[in-house]
Parts: structure tokens; C-alpha cells; sequence
């Protein structure tokens, strides 16, 4: 895990390898490169569900920071069972207390400085506002919602490196940038065979592993 002073999240091409064997692994705390490996897969990911649940970098850094803080105590002290429940829930539970930590903190310091004291059913800011209760539902929603496009991201990463670039380029024009049959035509030089074989070559190739890497993440 990284020293306290860096909290910069880190992009990984790695898999979220949620299996019991990178959770098993974190038990043995001399075993850097496990905790190197665990805190760049999720790293970035729970940055980016805290920026979006209206939090800026700064804040979101610090909940990265305190939310793998957190996750080491608790594996520590063997409060997540590898066989009991998912790894995506647990962290989410993790994640969940210091992003409203922070908006309970901007409330505060929007409060003192304009001193002004709000009743505390008031939500009238942040979206976060709106699940301030940490059994709400919104803040899970944006959390599945991150989760399943985390999942695709590195499916296609991985997808990517079975097929020709030849292919995965077709495929990528295709179904993910919404070109045309004609215009694949014109500027790659390829006929509706080609274009709809790599798109059922890929496409099956891309169900196939999100559902694999969904199912090791936890549902």
C-alpha cells in the first residue's frame, strides 16, 4: 500500500481481481506487491465514484486515502470473510462513510463561514445530499453503475489483446463509435462481412469476459 503522502489513484490494466487469492494475499503484510497490485486495481475506481458524487480531486484523494486506510485496518483485524459475501459490497461499505465525510465537512465549513445554521433535514447542495443517509440507495447506484463500467473497460483491454488490431479496430468504429457500414467501407477498406464477423467475433468475446469478470468481482 502507498506511504500516506501519496494519494494520487493510479490507472492499472489489471483485472479487479476480487478472487479470495489477492484478498488471502493482504494477510501478509510484508507482501508489498500485493498491496501494490490491490490498491492500483481500486484506486482509481473509488477516485472516480467520489468525484462524481460531486467531490473535487482534492477531496476525492483524501477519501481514496482514507478508504484503503480503512480497508487495511479492517483485514487486519479479519473483518472481511473471503467466503462470506463480496469484495464489491465491503468496499463500497468502506467508501461509502468518508464520502459523506466530506460533504459533512464542506457542510460545516459552508455554515461557519456564512454563519448560518441549516436544519438538518435540509439537502439543498450536492447530489450526495440526497443519500446523506449511508443506507440510501443513490450512492450504491452510482457505485453499480462505476462497478459495470469498470467491468467493460477491462474486458475490452482484454479482449482486445485476443484479436488482430484489425479486428478490434473494426469492432471499435462499429459498435462503439456508432460508424456506419458505408463509411467503415470508405475509410478502412472493408466489406459488411468483415465488419459484421468482427462484430460477432468481438461482441461474444466481450459478453463472455465481463460476465467472467463480474462474477469474480461480486455481484
Amino acid at each position: 500500500m502507498p506511504e500516506p503522502g501519496n494519494t494520487t489513484p493510479e490507472k492499472t490494466d489489471s483485472s479487479p481481481q476480487t478472487r479470495k487469492t489477492l484478498i488471502e494475499k493482504l494477510d501478509n503484510w510484508s507482501d508489498w506487491s500485493s498491496w501494490d497490485e490491490f490498491y492500483r486495481t481500486y484506486s482509481g475506481f473509488v477516485f472516480h465514484v467520489a468525484r462524481k458524487s460531486g467531490l473535487s480531486d482534492d477531496e476525492a484523494s483524501d477519501v481514496v486515502q482514507e478508504t484503503f486506510i480503512g480497508v487495511a485496518k479492517n483485514l487486519q483485524k479479519k473483518k472481511f470473510d473471503t467466503s462470506q459475501g463480496s469484495f464489491k459490497s465491503f468496499l463500497l461499505n468502506q467508501a461509502r462513510w468518508r464520502i459523506l465525510d466530506q460533504f459533512r465537512r464542506k457542510k460545516k465549513q459552508r455554515d461557519r463561514e456564512a454563519n448560518i445554521h441549516f436544519d438538518e433535514d435540509e439537502r439543498n447542495t450536492a447530489p450526495i445530499d440526497r443519500c446523506a443517509d449511508p443506507r440510501g440507495v443513490a450512492l450504491e447506484e452510482l457505485w453499480d453503475r462505476e462497478w459495470r463500467e469498470q467491468i467493460m473497460e477491462i474486458a475490452l483491454r482484454r479482449v482486445r489483446s485476443l484479436v488482430s488490431p484489425r479486428q478490434f479496430q473494426i469492432f471499435s468504429c462499429y459498435v462503439l463509435n456508432s460508424w456506419s457500414v458505408e463509411r467503415l467501407k470508405d475509410e478502412l477498406g472493408v466489406n459488411a462481412a468483415q465488419v459484421y464477423l468482427a462484430k460477432h467475433r468481438v461482441g461474444r468475446l466481450l459478453r463472455k469476459e465481463a460476465a467472467r469478470l463480474s462474477k469474480e468481482a461480486g455481484k
